[in-house]
């Protein structure tokens, strides 16, 4: 193997904080989850679903869940973090947003190294993940 092909082997600096800041949110988000689930499951934050109603909305489709529990579409959740059932969205939603995080950090390195066509499709990335996360548009997201 020549010192060129050795060079190209080697991680880009981007790559490194791209996957140094995925390493940590995943960790961080997954240790989240098991603990407000630990939370909802020892019934330590009461949950806004009543257990024992619960089984009664597994065979319901998202819509009449929806309806029969009084829980609004889109991102109403937020306002119901304060119940067990709900806090363990908070890992859920570290987990998928954590590339966002991921993406932001490598534009300003990218722009450094004069890679700004990379630069503007990791900020591209940003915009778009943004997008539909948010439910601007009408469609997915949440």
């Amino acid at each position: 193997m020549n010192h060129d092909s050795e060079k190209s082997l080697q991680a880009r600096p981007e790559q490194l904080i791209y996957a140094s800041i995925l390493e940590k949110g995943m960790l961080l988000g997954l240790l989240l989850v098991l603990v407000t689930y630990a939370i909802y499951v020892l019934g330590l934050i009461k949950p806004y679903v009543p257990t024992d109603e619960i089984t009664k909305c597994w065979e319901m489709n998202v819509h009449d869940y929806l309806d029969h529990c009084h829980i609004h579409a889109g991102w109403a959740w937020v306002s119901l973090l304060g119940y067990g059932d709900f806090l363990n969205f908070a890992g859920i939603v570290l987990l998928a947003g954590v590339t966002l995080i991921c993406f932001i950090s490598i534009v300003p390195v990218l722009w450094r190294q004069n890679d700004k066509l990379y630069a503007v499709l990791a900020l591209g990335e940003v915009i778009i993940l943004g997008v539909a996360a948010s439910g601007i548009l009408g469609a997915g997201g949440h």
